[in-house]
C-alpha cells in the first residue's frame, strides 16, 4: 500500500538515525517500527505495582498560620525578609 505520512521532526530524526545505524531503507525501518508499536499497543496493559505510603506523625506545626505567606516568611526569615 502506498500512502503519504506526515512525521513529527523528532520521530523522523529517530527513524533516520535508526536507518543509518542498520544500513536499511527508510521504508523497512518505518514498517518495522510500526509493526513493533502496533504489537505493543495491542497487548493488554501490564499490571503496575501499587505504591504504599505509610503516614508518620511529624508533630504539631511550629508556624502560627501557614495560610499567610508573609507571616510564615516573617517567622522563618525574620522581619527583614522584604
Amino acid at each position: 500500500m502506498r500512502t503519504t505520512l506526515t512525521l513529527d521532526d523528532d520521530v523522523a530524526a529517530q527513524l533516520e538515525r535508526l536507518r543509518k545505524r542498520r544500513k536499511a531503507s527508510f521504508r523497512d525501518v518505518v514498517n518495522e517500527a510500526l509493526r513493533e508499536g502496533l504489537r505493543r499497543l495491542s497487548e493488554p496493559p501490564r499490571e503496575r505495582p501499587r505504591y504504599r505510603i505509610s503516614p508518620i506523625d511529624t508533630g504539631r506545626c511550629l508556624l502560627p498560620n501557614v495560610d499567610d505567606v508573609a507571616e510564615v516568611l516573617a517567622v522563618a526569615e525574620g522581619e527583614g525578609f522584604k
